[in-house]
């Protein structure tokens, strides 16, 4: 966390939130996925189930005040990103209730399968990957309405990040699935995240407009300091071109 206020100060980034991962879901990785990250394979057990381990209030908040006395001249969020906010409610209240948390993201990274939960890619096996897609974004819908404990929907387009690196992604193909978890989204009052992680599509900041999204946050989901920031300045050209503009502070969501 001190590396990335570093590097927050070091590229002139006037603010950053920690929204720390909060997940109660079990889920179900491949061999591939655990292979690849020992740290996720530490949590998982011989059939690659995955649990994440407590979430630890007073050390995060701990932690967040730790760096901003160290660096007062940066604007610092403490925050988390929910996974399936609306399945965990009660256990979601109690962490909210032991601590401030700045900026509050909900999110959703996989779906049921029978009794189950897989995130991409083992949800791309299962359905394939234009039905897991539409399944994924067809599930929106729930998440806003059964959780009021989150404040932005964090990156929409998440099982695109799984597609094959040699296939380009076409939004119009789901474009009534976007438009549906989208105006969801604005419905329930909430605002979206453009993650540049993988760039949102423009196509999506403009059904966001059209389906009565008034705002939107910036995420780099930087799980690492030198990935602060990442793809911003692209993203902050989609938002402009589509009438979004910034608000009078480095931390407050654009609105339109």
């Amino acid at each position: 966390m001190e590396g990335t206020c570093a590097r927050a100060l070091e590229i002139g980034v006037p603010a950053v939130a920690f929204t720390e991962h909060l997940d109660h879901i079990v889920w179900t990785a491949d061999r591939e996925t655990l292979a690849e990250s020992p740290h996720l394979a530490s949590f998982a057990d011989a059939q690659g189930r995955v649990t994440a381990p407590p979430f630890d209030v007073e050390g995060y908040l701990s932690a967040v005040e730790r760096c901003r006395e160290r660096f007062p001249g940066l604007r610092i969020l403490s925050g988390l990103e929910i996974g399936e906010p609306h399945l965990h409610v009660k256990a979601v209240a109690v962490i909210l209730r032991a601590g401030r948390f700045d900026r509050v993201l909900g999110s959703q990274h996989g779906l049921p399968v029978g009794e189950t939960f897989y995130e991409p890619p083992m949800l791309f096996e299962h359905y394939g990957r234009e039905e897991a897609l539409r399944r994924y974004l067809g599930a929106v819908p729930a998440v806003v309405a059964g959780s009021d404990n989150f404040a932005v929907f964090a990156h929409i387009d998440y099982p695109v990040r799984f597609w094959p690196t040699d296939e380009m992604f076409d939004p119009m193909a789901y474009e009534e699935e976007f438009r549906l978890a989208l105006r969801a989204i604005a419905d329930g009052g909430r605002v979206l995240e453009l993650n540049s992680k993988l760039p949102l599509h423009p196509e999506v900041v403009r059904w966001w407009r059209e389906e009565g999204g008034r705002a939107i946050s910036f995420g780099s989901d930087a799980h690492y300091p030198a990935a602060l920031a990442e793809g911003f300045r692209e993203a902050v050209h989609i938002a402009e071109a589509h009438g979004f503009r910034a608000g009078r502070h480095g931390h407050d969501f654009w609105t339109c």
